[in-house]
C-alpha cells in the first residue's frame, strides 16, 4: 500500500477515485507545524531558528497521518506547487520522519493522465522553496508577535501586523507626521476670463509679472491681490502661442 498525502480533503477524495487499489489518500488539511503562539518562536541569537509545535487543530490529522505511515509502504507528498506546499511536505517529512524516505510529486490539474504523470516522474524536496517559506513566516513572527498586541490595545481587537502591514502603517504614520509639520501660510492666484467677438472663452491663470515667474511675487494677501487685478484691468493681452496635442 502506498500511502498519497494532499492538502485538502476534496482533492483526496477525487484523486483516490483515480489511483484506485494499492493507494490510499489521506490529507494534512494545511500545515500541520507552525510557531507557538505563546512565544516568539525563534532564536534570535542563533541564526533565527525556528521552534516548531503542532497546533491543536492539527494534533488528530498528525495522529492519523502517522498511523497510516505506519502501515503503508511507502509515502509519497503531493502538496500544493508553490513554497507553502513545499513547506507542508517538508512538515510531513520531519513529523512522519521520512527524511530521504519520501517522494514527492506535483501536477497542476486534477485529472487521471496528470496524477498518473506525476506519479511516474517524482523529485525530492525543494530546500530553497522551503527555506522562502520559513524566511516569510520567521519575518511574520518577528515584525508582527508584539506589534499586533499593541494595535489590539490602540486600534481594534484582532487587527494584525506583519512584514506587509507594518510597511504600510509606517508609511500612513510618516505621511501623518509631515502633515502635521506642514505650516500653512496665504496664497492668492489671479485667473483671467478673456474672449474675442465670435471666439470661445477661455481661462488663464496669471503666471508671470514684468517677465518674471510669478513664484518670485507670490501673492500673500487679498489686499496684494486686489492691487494686482487693478492693474491687470488696464493691461493689453495676446496669445502668443497655441500647442495642440492629444
Amino acid at each position: 500500500m502506498k500511502l498519497v498525502i494532499v492538502e485538502s480533503p476534496t482533492k483526496a477524495k477525487t484523486i483516490s477515485k483515480f489511483l484506485g487499489k494499492g493507494f490510499a489518500v489521506e490529507s494534512s488539511y494545511g500545515h500541520v507545524r507552525d510557531l507557538p503562539k505563546s512565544k516568539l518562536g525563534v532564536d534570535i541569537e542563533h541564526n533565527f531558528e525556528p521552534e516548531y509545535v503542532i497546533p491543536k487543530k492539527a494534533a488528530k490529522t498528525v495522529t492519523a497521518l502517522k498511523k497510516r505511515a505506519k502501515e503503508s509502504d511507502s509515502v509519497i507528498l503531493a502538496t500544493d506547487e508553490d513554497r507553502e506546499g513545499e513547506a507542508i511536505a517538508w512538515h510531513l517529512a520531519k513529523i512522519l520522519g521520512l527524511d530521504g524516505g519520501a517522494d514527492r510529486i506535483v501536477f497542476h490539474e486534477i485529472t487521471e493522465s496528470a496524477i498518473a504523470e506525476a506519479l511516474a516522474h517524482p523529485r525530492k524536496l525543494e530546500k530553497h522553496l522551503v527555506d522562502a517559506q520559513q524566511a516569510r513566516r520567521v519575518l511574520d513572527r518577528l515584525v508582527g508577535y508584539k506589534l499586533s498586541p499593541f494595535l489590539w490595545k490602540k486600534v481594534a481587537k484582532g487587527l494584525s501586523a506583519g512584514r506587509v502591514q507594518s510597511v504600510a502603517v509606517r508609511l500612513i504614520v510618516e505621511r501623518e507626521e509631515e502633515i502635521k509639520k506642514f505650516k500653512s501660510e496665504e496664497y492668492w492666484s489671479i485667473i483671467g476670463e478673456f474672449a474675442k467677438k465670435g471666439s470661445v472663452a477661455f481661462s488663464a491663470a496669471l503666471a508671470k509679472i514684468d517677465g518674471a515667474p510669478l513664484e518670485k511675487f507670490a501673492i500673500k494677501n487679498k489686499a496684494e491681490a486686489e492691487t494686482l487685478r487693478g492693474k491687470l484691468t488696464t493691461a493689453a493681452y495676446s496669445v502668443s502661442e497655441i500647442e495642440r496635442k492629444e
